[in-house]
């Protein structure tokens, strides 16, 4: 009779030792995302974070959660893994930053079907650089192996951030007041939202290839689909200190209206007109190739606006010519108003497009 063999964990599908492997690629990314407030290295089971006494008086700490959607699916099809990260990182430090906060660290979440250490690396790679953008920490984080659970070429990502604001200089909706002025930032496309149903209609109902070159995009599908999420979270700390800024709105899943109406206070309302911007051909080719309705692709997408910023009147020159110094492209989008009752919506949109 054969004697059986000892179990192992790796027989199970978790291999320590790539693991281990992973971990030593991705301490030169960790180093390279850092700041001088970090204590210690990667490597330990927590990350510590000095915040320097005197620097604030009433310091608040902001923290958000995100992830990156079914935006990994393009990545795991074209087998290029080291932009997500930075989708990551701006989904994460472009919601801290709408209350005014500075990112300080942000801490990842890597699930795989099987660790890869060279795959894992890239995308590490990625939320490095993200972190570099924002200006934040990368402060450690956790890679975790579920063989059973996920095909061995699958993954997921999610972080936490982690910032600081002081007390007083908290933006938000008790900020606004009638006669503020709202303003665009350019999107780099779609960023990290409405990924499912832009894969339903150009992948399958349209059955465009990914490495299928694009007129409208210059470039192929795939290229076009994995341009990283701009990162505004320094923008909008420069933005903040050299205008009046009442508040900031990251523009994600919901869209301009939602994600507006999320900072715009009762009693108010922010009007809005699409003639003032050309959204990213991307949209257009979605909206056309799909026939999706202007309302679904209004509540789909960012529809070319990544993040706004409401600014007091006597401010908005100096706004933009600090976003327009800093490569961001900026306009006016609207201004806000008293509502004329209270049924009306928070935002409005009237007008169209040009050229769309």
């Amino acid at each position: 009779m054969t004697e059986p063999t000892s179990a192992t964990y790796a027989a199970a599908g978790v291999d320590i030792g790539a693991g281990d492997q992973a971990v030593e690629l991705l301490k030169p990314h960790a180093a390279r995302a850092g700041r001088p407030e970090v204590v210690g290295g990667v490597g330990g089971f927590a990350g510590l974070f000095s915040l320097k006494a005197g620097r604030w008086q009433e310091p608040l700490l902001a923290s958000s959660t995100d992830g990156v959607g079914t935006k990994i699916a393009v990545a795991q099809a074209l087998d290029k893994h080291d932009t997500v990260g930075i989708d990551l990182v701006a989904m994460v430090v472009d919601d801290l930053v709408v209350t005014g906060a500075e990112p300080l660290f942000l801490q990842d979440y890597l699930v795989v079907g099987k660790v890869v250490p060279e795959k894992v690396e890239a995308l590490v790679s990625g939320i490095a650089e993200g972190c570099v953008q924002a200006g934040c920490a990368l402060l450690g984080g956790e890679t975790a192996e579920h063989p059973g659970m996920m095909a061995e070429d699958d993954y997921d990502l999610s972080a936490t951030g982690i910032g600081v604001v002081e007390a007083s200089e908290v933006l938000g909706p008790d900020q606004v007041r009638p006669g503020d002025v709202v303003i665009g930032m350019g999107s780099t496309g779609l960023h990290s939202n409405g990924y499912s149903l832009a894969r339903h209609v150009l992948l399958d109902v349209a059955r465009m290839p990914l490495d299928g070159h694009v007129e409208e995009f210059g470039r192929t599908l795939g290229e076009q689909l994995l341009e990283p999420t701009r990162v505004y979270a320094r923008d909008c700390l420069a933005l903040s200190a050299e205008a009046d800024v009442r508040t900031f709105a990251h523009i994600t899943g919901g869209g301009l209206q939602a994600n507006l109406a999320r900072v715009m206070p009762a009693g108010l309302v922010a009007h809005l007109e699409r003639h003032t911007w050309t959204p990213d051909p991307v949209f257009a080719v979605i909206a056309r190739r799909g026939r999706v309705e202007r309302a679904e692709m209004e509540r789909t997408f960012n529809m070319g606006v990544g993040m706004v910023a409401v600014v007091s009147p006597e401010d908005v020159d100096r706004a933009l010519a600090v976003l327009t110094a800093r490569h961001v492209p900026a306009w006016v989008l609207g201004d806000v108003r008293r509502a004329e009752d209270d049924n009306e919506p928070r935002v409005s949109l009237t007008g169209d497009h040009p050229r769309f």
